[in-house]
């Protein structure tokens, strides 16, 4: 089901009990389920056990209402409450850090071996054993690391120990106090002196020796990053991976800054855009499909060497490397080329493959190893694209040089089943061609260099070569990792790119950028040459996993469950 909003109707997705299952608005169901937890306290508050509490067969609140396990644990925060008991406490007097116990403990003591150092711990219960007067307890730090707790009716009395087996549920996070110990069997444990309900989880966990299915994983990330250490490390290489990126623009004297994130003119990359409206203004906004053009104006700034790790939003399809959200660092850097700007991408990949595994040389989540290190190739895409096709693809150097003919790349593409857009030219042609050949072979580092000038309006032309730009896309692993530039800083060029992308939009291409008066104004105040890079962060895990773009993304979008 779904809750999107107040006029939402909830309805059971099982196809066998749809037609008998009531219709709810969000705002009815949340307050039928208070109307459910209301009524078990109630009867909690009056004596009832806890089995009489709850209404196992759902008839009173209906298919709708908590499940048996939930309205059991909502007793039983009824009965803590109803004996003096907080569920959810503001402090507890932890001491020590599971994985500090262990780190100092850790293969120190011998089995049976009891020390007379007291800590205060407090972790997830993953594991529970109530029996007799000794109940064993798994809790875990939020980075997986466990440890046993042991729970004596010598050491905290038969009233205590009623209610720990009475009221602690897998999934609450506990409290315990007592001395650090090994057990009989060798296992580091605290012997409690105390305990404590830290927090009472009214959820149920899945059964945590069975791997997640991919829509839990996607759909409740939380319960992921308890269940699975994979998706755990996912998270915490992330962070390193940015702090890494972080630090190595420091190195080299970046300044980071912020750019926004609505926009009355979308620009900076060829993609559809989100658009929303600002009651404020009566205006319609688009959000952000690349910082570039902002990041652009600091270097007009006297900024001279800017970056921003920057959440952008495109409007168009999802795949394993694409997403509608996603993360991405743009970088610009007065005086450089794309030249320049490449050495500098691969120091920040190969950086943050040794900050984060370690080696340049990697194990991706198949097994297998991938190494950055090294030489990176490079190629030509004309010149590549040539060699594919058996005869030489020229570039479109203007009137005087036209290269080769639209029509005939057009007849390529079609018997070569090649997609082509609904709006064409010279560039897109070359790139789809190049991409059938090429695109997902590239294995190595490889940079492709040298793009047609019809695709990229923000690149300054080529010293040499005409018809083409100065621009490098960096493929790994058979995808796109990052992309470089020359900068185009010349506002009547930049103007003449802008004018004919417009066309193309109103000729229906969705993904060209509109005319940015302002920027072109910002550039005639006058821009240093620069050299420019963009990477998603988001694909920068993937090419250093070997994860898909979900995997990546901590909480990522997915399709609302149909109704």
């Amino acid at each position: 089901m779904t809750e999107s909003n107040e006029n939402t109707p909830i309805v059971d997705s099982s196809e066998t009990e749809q037609e008998s299952t009531p219709h709810m608005t969000t705002v009815e169901r949340a307050e039928m389920l208070l109307r459910q937890d209301a009524a078990i306290t109630e009867r909690v508050k009056n004596g009832s056990t806890l089995d009489d509490a709850i209404d196992p067969s759902g008839k009173e609140f209906g298919p709708l209402g908590h499940s048996e396990q939930v309205q059991m644990r909502v007793a039983k925060r009824a009965l803590m409450l109803n004996s003096g008991l907080a569920p959810y406490p503001v402090h507890l007097d932890v001491t020590a850090t599971i994985e500090e116990v262990r780190a100092k403990y850790d293969g120190k003591l011998e089995a049976g071996e009891e020390t007379e150092d007291v800590v205060g711990i407090a972790g997830r219960v993953l594991f529970l054993r109530n029996a007799g007067g000794l109940c064993f307890v798994q809790l875990a730090a939020g980075d997986g690391t466990k440890i046993q707790g042991m729970v004596s009716k010598r050491e905290i009395g038969a009233d205590s120990l009623k209610q720990f087996k009475q009221l602690v549920d897998l999934g609450d996070h506990l409290y315990i106090r007592g001395r650090v110990i090994a057990s009989k069997t060798g296992e580091l444990s605290v012997f409690a002196t105390e305990w404590a309900i830290a927090s009472k989880a009214l959820q149920p966990l899945p059964a945590l020796h069975k791997e997640l299915n991919e829509d839990t994983r996607t759909r409740k990330p939380y319960i992921g990053m308890i269940a699975d250490e994979k998706i755990r490390n996912m998270v915490r290489n992330r962070s390193k991976a940015v702090a890494s990126l972080r630090r190595t623009f420091d190195d080299h004297d970046f300044i980071e800054v912020e750019t926004p994130m609505l926009q009355t003119v979308h620009g900076g990359a060829a993609a559809r855009p989100f658009t929303t409206h600002m009651n404020a203004f009566d205006l319609d906004l688009y959000l952000r499909i690349a910082p570039e053009l902002f990041l652009k104006r600091c270097l007009v700034g006297g900024i001279d060497r800017v970056f921003e790790i920057n959440r952008d939003f495109r409007n168009e399809g999802v795949d394993a490397t694409h997403a509608p959200e996603f993360t991405m660092v743009e970088a610009y850097q007065a005086y450089g080329t794309y030249d320049t700007i490449g050495q500098l991408v691969k120091e920040l990949v190969q950086k943050t493959a040794k900050d984060v595994f370690g080696s340049y040389k990697v194990t991706l989540l198949d097994g297998t190893e991938y190494d950055f290190g090294g030489e990176w190739k490079t190629m030509s895409m004309y010149g590549s694209l040539s060699e594919a096709l058996g005869e030489e693809i020229v570039p479109n150097g203007g009137p005087d040089n036209p290269g080769t003919s639209v029509e005939h790349l057009g007849e390529i593409a079609d018997k070569l089943g090649v997609e082509r857009d609904d709006v064409e030219n010279h560039g897109k042609l070359v790139e789809h061609l190049w991409e059938h050949f090429y695109e997902d072979k590239l294995y190595e580092p490889t940079f492709v260099r040298d793009f047609p000038v019809e695709t990229s309006p923000l690149v300054k032309g080529h010293r040499t070569k005409p018809g083409v730009v100065e621009k490098w896309d960096l493929y790994v692993r058979g995808f796109e990792l990052a992309t470089g530039y020359s900068e185009l800083n010349d506002p009547v060029v930049q103007r003449e790119r802008f004018v004919a992308q417009a066309k193309d939009a109103l000729a229906g291409d969705e993904e060209a950028c509109d005319i940015d008066e302002d920027f072109l104004e910002a550039l005639g105040v006058g821009m240093p040459p620069a050299g420019g890079m963009g990477m998603g962060i988001d694909r920068l895990l993937i090419a250093l996993t070997g994860a898909t773009i979900r995997e990546t993304i901590t909480f990522p979008l997915v399709k609302p469950l149909a109704l």
